[in-house]
């Protein structure tokens, strides 16, 4: 069976493939990419993070008196899915816990990704349920890279990221990997300057945000809104280094707050569905290519 499936509506086209269930191509009307192209830089497009998000102390999971070795950002985004459908509009693939995955991760799951594309822009489902006796803790993200800049040879600092709400902080940065405290946001009322220097410390991590979506733009256009269901944090991350990406990634948990170090079930940001239990979890991108009017020439 195909690796790749390409769907289409609404205007826009949208390329998904097995490895990781990852978006891995997303096209405008106009033919405009908005994707990361999964350069050296950072050989990814938009991979979805389960059963953790960012790393865990000494990159191990505890359960039950044992501890299992667990790698930043889970397995999930490394493991080949399955198709359920493919369609012309939408499709949806299935992971599911094996003998592989109970090695480092004993618990049983069934992870279910569903794309679709319609006039509200590309919708990405995930659905994670627990077939299994017992409880499933787990937490899960989404890392989609967006093209940064937006349109060739604009310059990075002339893009802006637009919070729904206003977000006066506390903004989290990485120590080691683990989750620092709290400190003053760059965010300005709802308005964030985009500029690498941000991401000198490493991604940029809220906490209970009150937006559920931002509009990231390009003078001029092109744009995007993307926005979020079901993930309470968000995290923003780039290289410092002229990687051109900017990877927006709602979440449902973050790394391990630095000197925690407990039960995977009681971290923070942890979800545990009982048994038969599942919970979905949404987000959205809704293009706005450039106007004719916006590339027209003066005069």
């Amino acid at each position: 069976m195909s690796e790749q499936h390409s769907i289409t509506g609404g205007g826009l086209s949208a390329t998904i493939k097995t490895g990781g269930a990852e978006l891995c191509g997303l096209r405008g009307a106009d033919g405009t990419e908005y994707l990361w192209n999964a350069g050296p830089e950072w050989p990814r497009f938009a991979p979805i993070l389960f059963p953790i998000v960012g790393k865990l102390a000494g990159d191990t999971l505890r359960h039950a008196g044992r501890a299992y070795g667990m790698t930043q950002h889970g397995f999930a985004r490394d493991r080949r899915f399955d198709w359920l459908s493919r369609g012309d509009d939408a499709v949806r693939l299935v992971l599911q816990d094996d003998a592989e995955s109970r090695g480092g991760f004993p618990f049983a799951f069934r992870l279910e990704v569903e794309y679709a594309a319609g006039a509200a822009g590309l919708r990405c489902t995930v659905t994670v349920s627990n077939p299994g006796p017992g409880d499933l803790p787990f937490s899960l993200g989404a890392h989609p890279a967006f093209r940064w800049p937006l349109r060739p040879g604009l310059a990075k600092n002339a893009h802006r990221l637009t919070f729904e709400e206003a977000e006066p902080g506390p903004v989290h940065y990485l120590s080691g990997g683990l989750l620092g405290e709290g400190e003053p946001s760059p965010v300005r009322g709802r308005e964030l300057t985009l500029a690498p220097g941000l991401f000198a410390r490493d991604a940029l991590i809220w906490r209970g945000l009150a937006s559920r979506s931002v509009r990231y733009a390009a003078p001029g256009g092109p744009a995007l809104t993307f926005s979020w269901e079901g993930y309470p944090d968000l995290g923003l991350w780039s290289k410092p280094d002229g990687a051109d990406f900017l990877c927006i990634e709602p979440w449902q948990g973050t790394a391990s707050p630095a000197g925690w170090d407990g039960e995977f079930a009681s971290k923070p940001g942890v979800v545990v569905l009982p048994p038969a239990g599942s919970r979905a979890f949404i987000w959205r991108v809704a293009l706005e290519p450039m106007s004719a009017e916006r590339v027209a020439p003066a005069g």
